[in-house]
């Protein structure tokens, strides 16, 4: 197959990933940057996950969803980084056609379950600073569990149809994916016939799935604001605003990239492509190495717990 990428086929055994085309000379020192985020990623979330298992001032809601988004980090980072990493130090650019589809389940599957404990973090906030009395009995830990295994569920069941609809398409233009790692948009570009409906069912889930997230954040947000602005004092409007901080700081490294990217795919036709793959690589490598630093600096009881661990090392 390798030998021959334009040949007609209908099932490819392999894809061939590029990386970060017009940079090729240049991958053995991008990967030194890449190396180092896969490695604060890791241990960051690994960091994140032991703490809260460690310290029961941190047994709470937002910190039982903190871990959840860990878990989708270190699950994005090891979907992601490895072959990226493989590409730029050995040359190593094929990817099977099943392990390009799984590839492309779990890095869709876990950034939709991202937004997903987002949404839920932000309605952490709403009930913790609306309704601070009723709090406890409101997100009980069963209740927790629920709402973080329907994030799961729903991300799966809805993602699942991405490389089942893949799979069916014949393939027939090339099999060269101009990407460091296998998404959706790229491999069904790559496929022959009508694809529609694949391209319909991608937008019904970033708008009916992702843009729900976004609804319901801003709708949280909107109500906390109004919490917040009946304090009577600004020191006690600060300080209960101050509780959304690590929360906001995750929201904007999802969704920001994401955002830009969008854009730029659509409107900056006139960039260099390698612009577009970077700029796309941000938003699946920017927040598992964030996620774990702003949680580390901005809570007290993560902070103090790590500077325990570190002097006793």
């Amino acid at each position: 197959m390798s030998q021959s990428n334009t040949e007609n086929f209908t099932n490819p055994s392999t894809f061939i990933l590029l990386g970060i085309p017009g940079l090729e000379t240049a991958h053995v020192w991008i990967s030194i940057p890449f190396s180092d985020i896969y490695v604060i990623a890791i241990v960051g979330n690994l960091t994140i996950l032991l703490i809260v298992k460690m310290e029961p001032s941190l047994h709470e809601p937002m910190y039982y969803f903190l871990c959840v988004l860990a878990i989708s980090d270190l699950v994005l980072s090891t979907s992601t980084l490895p072959k990226m990493l493989a590409i730029f130090w050995f040359n190593s650019r094929e990817i099977s056609f099943n392990a390009c589809l799984t590839q492309m389940f779990f890095i869709q599957c876990f950034s939709t379950i991202q937004s997903g404990i987002l949404a839920a973090m932000a309605l952490d906030r709403y009930v913790a600073i609306c309704h601070p009395l009723r709090h406890s009995t409101i997100l009980t830990n069963p209740f927790v569990a629920k709402i973080a295994l329907a994030v799961v569920l729903r991300s799966g069941t809805f993602i699942l149809p991405y490389p089942l609809l893949a799979r069916q398409w014949p393939y027939c233009r090339t099999n060269i994916i101009p990407e460091p790692y296998c998404v959706h948009i790229a491999v069904v570009k790559l496929a022959c016939g009508d694809t529609r409906i694949s391209n319909y069912y991608g937008l019904f889930v970033l708008f009916c799935v992702l843009g729900l997230d976004v609804i319901s954040i801003a709708i949280s947000y909107m109500q906390i604001l109004r919490a917040i602005f009946s304090l009577p004092t600004k020191d006690a409007r600060l300080k209960t605003f101050g509780t959304c901080g690590s929360h906001l700081c995750t929201i904007v490294i999802f969704y920001i990239p994401s955002l830009f990217s969008s854009l730029m795919y659509r409107f900056g036709q006139n960039f260099p492509q390698h612009v577009h793959v970077l700029l796309a690589n941000m938003c699946f490598l920017l927040p598992p190495m964030l996620n774990p630093i702003i949680y580390g600096v901005k809570t007290k009881q993560i902070r103090c717990r790590l500077l325990g661990l570190v002097t006793r090392i």
